[in-house]
């Protein structure tokens, strides 16, 4: 005899321990700007490299800003682009801009490599601004950067010095400005998901064609199709949609779970640059990339 039982209202129906949104939003982060350091290095040598970033902003910055005035958010105020302008400096101009320089000849996967120490500075910085990272988040941190020293021990970095020195500046400017994004995650109201991503996008955009004229950079007349198609998709995907991404994890995620990317995008940046650029790979890849892995785990992991 099949026996039909009611549910009870008491009992409780278990929740999924993880959010849909956030594994979509991680897995954005993690593919699409793993792939964006070598679209990076295809687009710089033909195009003034501040030049091609500040298009790419402004373009990215423009359509999201277009999408949430049509959806009903209304034009930001004078006092909260004012309080972008920090935010789209420390992650645009310092955080990609110095990148753009950096690998005209620095190899795109040694770019991603040095760019993951960032969340070391998230958490170096977090500590000033009084956000403390757990016991484990300590552990994923220290893990994860043993991980890139490892990698960093196969083909050594080439470039410019100077080159070399931006790169280097390039994450702590970048933790610096997701640590103030923090601050401006109310900005635009029910819309911030847009308005937010799409402000910090225009004042860093704006800053870097300043920045731009300011260093000479001449207009790509020549500049090859293979670079405008890399600038295309540092435009669609690497801006709108990646940062996009980024944008909803700096509002719902802890930092050190926000910023997990940059111990996977190294891994993934070295191996396209390999098989797509026939930049250098080396076996510690392989040990870095378990390593790498293992701090992002643990990172995520979390009692319930």
């Amino acid at each position: 005899m099949i026996r039909v039982l009611a549910s009870s209202p008491s009992v409780s129906v278990a929740r999924p321990s993880i959010d849909p949104r956030l594994v979509a939003s991680l897995l954005a982060v993690y593919v699409i700007w793993s792939s964006t350091y070598l679209a990076i290095r295809i687009a710089v040598q033909d195009m003034p490299p501040l030049w091609a970033a500040s298009m790419r902003f402004l373009s990215a910055g423009a359509v999201l800003m277009v999408i949430a005035l049509r959806r009903g958010a209304a034009w930001p105020r004078a006092r909260d682009w004012i309080a972008m302008v920090p935010v789209g400096a420390c992650l645009f101009v310092g955080g990609n801009g110095f990148v753009a320089l950096a690998e005209q000849t620095v190899p795109s996967g040694g770019a991603a490599v040095v760019c993951a120490t960032m969340p070391l500075w998230v958490g170096v910085l977090g500590v000033v601004a009084g956000e403390r990272p757990t016991a484990r988040e300590w552990a994923s941190l220290v893990l994860g950067f043993a991980g890139v020293l490892v990698l960093m021990r196969g083909p050594a970095l080439s470039g410019k010095p100077e080159h070399i020195g931006l790169v280097i500046l390039s994450p702590i400017l970048w933790a610096s400005g997701s640590l103030l994004a923090r601050r401006t995650k109310d900005i635009g109201g029910e819309h911030a998901a847009m308005v937010g991503p799409a402000m910090q996008m225009l004042t860093g955009g704006v800053l870097l064609l300043v920045a731009s004229v300011a260093r000479g950079e001449p207009m790509p007349l020549h500049a090859s199709t293979t670079s405008w198609l890399a600038l295309g998709y540092l435009f669609l995907f690497g801006s709108l949609v990646g940062f996009t991404a980024y944008a909803w994890l700096l509002r719902h995620a802890r930092p050190i779970v926000a910023t997990s990317y940059a111990y996977v995008n190294p891994v993934l940046a070295v191996l396209i640059g390999a098989a797509l650029y026939g930049e250098p790979l080396g076996w510690t890849t392989v040990v870095a990339n378990a390593m790498i892995v293992g701090a992002v785990m643990l990172a995520l992991s979390r009692r319930r």
